[in-house]
């Protein structure tokens, strides 16, 4: 992963992540507007690939964001409570899941000792996909860097239905029918989802809102 310690290396390194995905994601779309039968299995691949962009740049742009709010060299004290959490994960859930007194002090007295300390945020575990990214692991990915998803609420069906589904059809052998047009149409939205989520992420690091309120 690219450094991202500047703003600047920050935007770069999502500009970077959603060009190529935009590139690849476009051969198939242009190919898709030939009217032949051939063209079935090929838009039927487009589907599929159109996907695993989706949830490859949600993933990936969303670990970059991580990182970069990591290289802040912030407090716990000072993050918003979601991106403490990815640095506390581990302890927090002893204090869920244990049921030994000893273990839940223990691990209370370490968020109490830590939390003026520099933050580490652990990227390993921080976004799960589930490699089944639907509207609903979408906006728990979201929530987890405090980024509004009321804007995508209208967008739903179109990642659930017409993506999530189709994909899963595909992915299952099913034999799934989708005219060049559909498919080109579904690319359109996709991408826009993509750019709406990559300007929620830039508008986030240069408001720092990952800082918390005071």
């Amino acid at each position: 992963m690219a450094d991202v310690r500047t703003l600047g290396q920050f935007q770069d390194a999502l500009d970077k992540e959603m060009s190529w995905r935009v590139k690849e994601i476009g051969v198939f779309k242009v190919a898709s507007r030939r009217n032949s039968p051939e063209n079935k299995p090929f838009i039927r691949a487009g589907v599929a690939l159109t996907y695993a962009h989706w949830e490859g740049f949600i993933k990936k742009s969303s670990e970059i964001y991580i990182k970069y709010v990591d290289h802040k060299n912030l407090s716990y004290r000072d993050l918003k409570t979601c991106f403490a959490v990815f640095g506390l994960k581990s302890r927090l859930t002893t204090l869920v899941n244990s049921k030994k007194s000893v273990s839940n002090i223990d691990a209370f007295e370490f968020l109490i000792k830590e939390i003026d300390n520099t933050a580490k945020l652990d990227l390993a575990s921080a976004v799960d996909t589930q490699s089944n990214l639907s509207s609903k692991v979408f906006c728990n990915i979201a929530n987890s860097l405090a980024i509004d998803t009321t804007p995508y609420d209208t967008r739903f069906n179109l990642i659930d239905k017409k993506l999530v589904e189709q994909r899963n059809a595909i992915a299952h052998g099913e034999y799934l029918i989708l005219s060049g047009a559909d498919f080109s149409t579904l690319v359109t939205e996709v991408l826009e989802l993509m750019r709406q989520y990559k300007t929620d992420l830039e508008n986030a690091a240069s408001l720092e809102s990952y800082r918390r309120s005071i």
